[in-house]
């Protein structure tokens, strides 16, 4: 059983919601709305976003597969199709692109006085698959059936 908090609600503790809710509120982003907020679909947006999802239909479907978790993953429960593509067409888009410029100058001015602060460890991981000739490494063994090299 999990007990702690997802990566994903981690991600979004460090946005300022009190930032985003002002701006939601200047440009009537909310007005109307009794479920699928501003901030559940930027929750959503992000979600696909770094999820890499490629369509509306695949963000919806990956939502709806985390459906038991998306209370504690920040995006609510109400993230259908019929509602993602409506709140994405009829809401202001200048909620999203002042919260991001002010998310932006946030990390340069963090960036700017505390470079490579970084405290613990930091572990980088390459999953790249590099293929070898075998003409130049010769010591490589080849197998024909499962695998290459």
């Amino acid at each position: 059983m999990h007990k702690g908090k997802y990566v994903f609600s981690q991600l979004l503790d460090f946005l300022d919601r009190n930032d985003f809710n002002y701006l939601a509120r200047k440009y009537d982003g909310d007005k109307y709305v009794k479920q699928f907020t501003c901030w559940n679909q930027l929750c959503v947006l992000m979600f696909g976003q770094l999820s890499n999802r490629e369509s509306l239909r695949d963000l919806v479907l990956a939502t709806q597969a985390h459906a038991s978790k998306a209370y504690h993953l920040g995006f609510g429960k109400s993230a259908t199709k019929s509602n993602l593509s409506k709140a994405n067409t009829n809401r202001d888009y200048h909620i999203f692109e002042e919260f991001a410029y002010q998310v932006v100058a946030e990390a340069r001015k963090c960036r700017a006085t505390e470079i490579f602060k970084l405290g613990g460890n930091v572990y980088a991981f390459d999953s790249t698959t590099i293929d070898l000739c075998l003409s130049a490494f010769e010591w490589a063994l080849f197998r024909k059936r499962k695998g290459g090299v």
